[in-house]
């Protein structure tokens, strides 16, 4: 990892295309701007692990709606 010390208005650049400027640094926030051609996705962090977890978790879920409803026709059977 790359770390740098940057100040307001300061920015950096990541190859050709990307170029990143720190707009304002607030107490503990940091405010940047990414200045990058529409084609190359820019996308939060945090968002990404989220949807990977919701996909995850609705990807379990059918399993488990099945296991119990093999759980429940199979009780019904035993009255």
């Amino acid at each position: 990892m790359l770390v740098l010390t940057r100040r307001p208005g300061e920015a950096l650049l990541i190859g050709e295309e990307i170029r990143i400027i720190v707009l304002a640094v607030e107490g503990e926030r940091v405010k940047i701007g990414i200045e990058a051609s529409r084609e190359i996705p820019i996308v939060r962090a945090e968002l990404l692990v989220a949807v990977a977890a919701a996909n995850r978790q609705a990807a379990h879920s059918p399993q488990r709606v099945l296991e119990r409803l093999k759980h429940a026709l199979a009780g019904a059977g035993n009255e």
